[in-house]
């Protein structure tokens, strides 16, 4: 449940329909969310590509509700993240978690560039790869058929592309898979979504996170998505 959106491209916003946390230059930030990661993750951040190359405030709940609660159950799954922007929540968790396969950041080809120069950028080569995954396609070689986990933040913006998000959702959600799904509600078309998914997936908020009640007041929600 997000914000709003109109159009063209999946990248062609204007900020009436999704606003930007503060508009900035492109450059690199250094991210330690609250101290959770000894090594800080730094995060270029470039706009010029899309509003998906800014970090947004989802994707910093998810990274840091993953780092503190799953960071130590990690080992052996398979964890893609969709609409990744410059991969802040999927190279948090190769930071900082304990992965032992190769963990994929995935969204459209205006964002690869920038998931590749954040991959070194943090020295992950051997920890993350980037793939483009156009929602509503066939999944790309790279990608499970199944991942055990799937990760997903401020996914939900653009009104045009939920159906196609719910049709990835349903390519890629298998049996045995948790998606951890993150958004900022901003309009009443972002509940419909949710309606939307709950008809075909077993929808549950996160109740382990401490951060909930302080997140929630900025209607950031957090939820696990399974097959029912």
């Amino acid at each position: 449940m997000d914000d709003e959106d109109e159009p063209s491209d999946l990248f062609a916003f204007s900020e009436d329909l999704v606003q930007l946390p503060k508009y900035k230059a492109a450059g690199v930030s250094t991210v330690d969310f609250d101290g959770l990661l000894s090594t800080p993750l730094k995060l270029k951040e470039d706009l010029s590509e899309g509003c998906g190359g800014q970090l947004w405030p989802a994707g910093m709940v998810l990274a840091k509700y993953m780092l503190r609660v799953h960071k130590n159950n990690l080992k052996g799954k398979t964890i893609v993240e969709l609409g990744a922007g410059g991969g802040l929540v999927g190279l948090a968790v190769a930071i900082g978690s304990q992965i032992d396969q190769p963990l994929l950041i995935t969204d459209q080809k205006p964002m690869f560039a920038l998931m590749e120069q954040n991959i070194v950028l943090n020295g992950l080569e051997t920890k993350a790869k980037a793939a483009i995954y156009d929602w509503g396609e066939p999944a790309p070689s790279e990608v499970p058929s199944h991942p055990d986990i799937i990760l997903a933040a401020d996914c939900v913006y653009f009104e045009p592309a939920f159906p196609l998000l719910q049709k990835t959702l349903e390519d890629l959600i298998g049996e045995k898979t948790v998606c951890y799904f993150c958004f900022k509600k901003r309009r009443r078309a972002d509940l419909h979504f949710m309606k939307a998914i709950r008809k075909k997936f077993d929808v549950r908020e996160v109740s382990d996170d401490s951060d909930k009640v302080s997140y929630q007041r900025e209607n950031i929600f957090l939820h696990t998505i399974t097959r029912k």
